[in-house]
């Protein structure tokens, strides 16, 4: 008897599923019209991370079936997808820029902490060593731009050494 855990690491190659990489591969059909659809999951994730038309067959009425090569382009683009999606979320919740204050340049970073229950973010400046100058919690809908951080930094929040 095999493992459930071995069964799910098992390449699966039929005409409508295929699991194989970290990555599944389901046919369905598209509930917006009378075509069909492809879902990309992630091994582990319990949504898609990329839905996207599949071609017809040769009836018109069914799906293509999965090869090889859909396969994998279907695994290189739903990796993209995620790659840049977890960039953009990194690139929204880390935040930095550069300022001026007195004679020093200052790097102020806004964090985002994306908490359910309690979201936050960390303002905070570091000198051009990355010696931190100093923190503060702040609304997770602080807004950081060059104006912004310019504000806090000659208002006094900031004594850059």
């Amino acid at each position: 008897m095999t493992d459930l855990a071995d069964d799910l690491d098992a390449k699966l190659q039929q005409p409508r599923l295929w699991r194989s990489d970290g990555w599944t591969a389901r046919v369905i059909k598209n509930e917006d019209d009378d075509g069909w659809a492809v879902a990309m999951t992630k091994e582990g994730e319990p949504e898609p991370a990329l839905v996207g038309p599949w071609t017809m067959g040769r009836d018109k009425k069914n799906p293509k079936p999965l090869d090889g090569p859909a396969f994998s382009t279907l695994v290189k683009t739903a990796s993209e997808f995620v790659r840049r999606n977890e960039q953009h979320l990194h690139a929204t919740l880390h935040q930095s820029i550069n300022v001026t204050c007195g004679s020093a340049r200052v790097t102020v970073l806004l964090d985002i902490v994306p908490d359910d229950d309690n979201p936050y973010a960390t303002l905070s400046a570091q000198d051009e060593a990355g010696e931190q100058l100093a923190q503060w919690r702040v609304a997770p809908s602080f807004k950081l731009n060059r104006a912004s951080a310019s504000a806090w930094a000659d208002g006094g929040y900031l004594k850059p050494r």
